[in-house]
């Protein structure tokens, strides 16, 4: 039986504890009308470490004109409010519902990829052929290279030297070699295959690992200090960001959006929409049923014995993911804990049964023998945007209209979000020629079928789960 020492449901860093404001642990973006106003943060370890939050500009308290004012302020808000004011001399208003980096950028697994969206860079070549999948490449990449750049700017505890695809089946090992021939043939991109016992006594014994695929680019970060942050970097720069300020009302009168919140109306020329998988249903017309939020289980250990760390061989603290489908995640912390995560429930109301942190302690179990039984100090869940035909999307869905939005990311948004806030800032700023890829120049999908998405994703993920076991 696994120990658990797990964070309390509602402890923040700070402020009021009426149920007002307390965390919703079944929050569900595709039925909830909203994330609420001035909500605590989900208890995550990154919560707890982070330190004191720094300052922001308090909430919205009457009506004001601004030139830009973005929504949400999460990785992707704040730094196209960066941008904006860094590279365009453009000084962002910054309204979020709750408090910084409340939803998707204080509850993931802290892993910064070389990629975005969930296809794999083959599919690209399968999707949009060659010319255009090296462009994409192109983007990623230097995408990756800002990330990185911003990152040094920052005491986020970044954990350098690369990702590892860890086969988790001996039948994908030969998957994993024809990728990296892609990735050389056709990219350019150095990978190296690694073998079974190659892996496990030189990086970390995961008992299900069939060897890995191993990629130059990756790096681990503080989910939350890498915020506060872009916080900081932000407001220094000139923007404002306003926490408890989420956006009850839209209103566009002869070109001006008058976003309304509990204090104020905030009157806009142009409006960015950064809110991932926590954009309400009735947020605006242009995404309604554009994304479907998944949910992700993660948890962290109380940090490990000496012992532990060597049963486990943990001689890597570079980034880690699985081949499934519904694919786990993880790498060993500063602190010597493991951080873990997974797929989670299909719905909000489901995500605090216990069915599903007990599916991830059983998983953590099946990869580290030697931690069946350690304490979790931290559990929670968050969710994911995944666009429908897996990319993401950094547009302006009516070229009529000065609202423009990045979503989208597929779980792989800590490091892309940098890049997709700096494309998002161009196109504000009227400056996206250059802007040619698919990923710019088309809206994100709609479903024929969105009433019943989750029906079809119920019966997804029992087919997945098969097929992810299959020996």
């Amino acid at each position: 039986m696994v120990q658990s020492v797990i964070t309390r449901v509602g402890e923040g860093l700070s402020g009021a504890r009426d149920s007002a404001t307390q965390y919703d642990p079944t929050y569900d973006p595709l039925v909830s009308p909203g994330p609420g106003q001035g909500k605590q943060y989900a208890p995550t370890y990154w919560v707890a470490t982070a330190g004191t939050p720094p300052p922001d500009d308090g909430p919205i308290t009457k009506d004001i004109d601004v030139d830009v004012a973005i929504i949400g302020a999460g990785y992707t808000g704040l730094a196209t409010a960066l941008c904006l004011a860094r590279e365009h001399g453009i000084k962002a208003v910054v309204l979020e519902a709750n408090r910084t980096s409340w939803g998707c950028s204080s509850r993931n697994g802290g892993q910064g990829q070389n990629a975005s969206g969930r296809l794999s860079r083959s599919q690209w070549v399968e999707r949009w052929g060659k010319d255009v999948a090296l462009k994409m490449h192109d983007e990623i990449q230097e995408g990756f290279d800002n990330f990185k750049k911003l990152v040094a700017e920052i005491d986020c505890d970044p954990q350098p030297g690369g990702h590892f695809l860890i086969a988790h089946r001996p039948r994908l090992m030969a998957k994993l070699a024809a990728e990296s021939k892609v990735w050389k043939d056709v990219f350019g991109y150095p990978s190296e295959l690694i073998d079974q016992a190659t892996f496990r006594r030189e990086y970390v014994n995961d008992s299900e690992a069939a060897g890995a695929l191993h990629e130059p680019e990756g790096i681990g970060i503080h989910a939350l200090k890498l915020a506060f942050g872009y916080l900081r970097l932000a407001r220094e720069a000139g923007a404002k960001v306003h926490p408890a300020s989420p956006v009850i009302g839209w209103e566009t009168i002869n070109g001006i959006h008058h976003l309304r919140t509990p204090g104020g109306i905030v009157r806009a020329r142009s409006v960015g929409i950064a809110t991932g998988a926590y954009t309400a249903q009735n947020l605006h017309p242009s995404l309604t049923s554009r994304v479907m939020p998944i949910l992700s289980n993660s948890m962290v250990t109380r940090p490990l014995t000496s012992q532990e760390i060597a049963a486990c061989n943990f001689r890597t603290t570079q980034v880690l993911t699985d081949t499934r489908t519904l694919r786990f995640y993880y790498r060993f912390l500063p602190d010597n804990r493991l951080q873990i995560g997974s797929r989670s429930a299909i719905t909000g109301a489901d995500a605090p049964n216990s069915k599903h942190f007990e599916l991830l302690v059983e998983g953590m179990g099946r990869k580290f023998p030697a931690l069946r039984g350690v304490a979790i100090d931290y559990s929670w869940w968050g969710w994911v945007d995944v666009s429908h035909d897996m990319m993401p999307r950094v547009c302006q869905p009516d070229p009529k209209q000065q609202v423009f939005y990045a979503l989208g990311y597929g779980g792989n948004g800590v490091s892309y979000s940098q890049q997709a806030g700096r494309r998002l800032a161009e196109r504000i700023a009227g400056k996206a020629e250059k802007q040619t890829l698919p990923i710019f120049t088309s809206p994100l999908p709609g479903h024929p079928f969105a009433p019943f998405r989750r029906i079809g994703q119920r019966m997804l993920y029992q087919m997945y789960f098969r097929r992810d076991e299959k020996p």
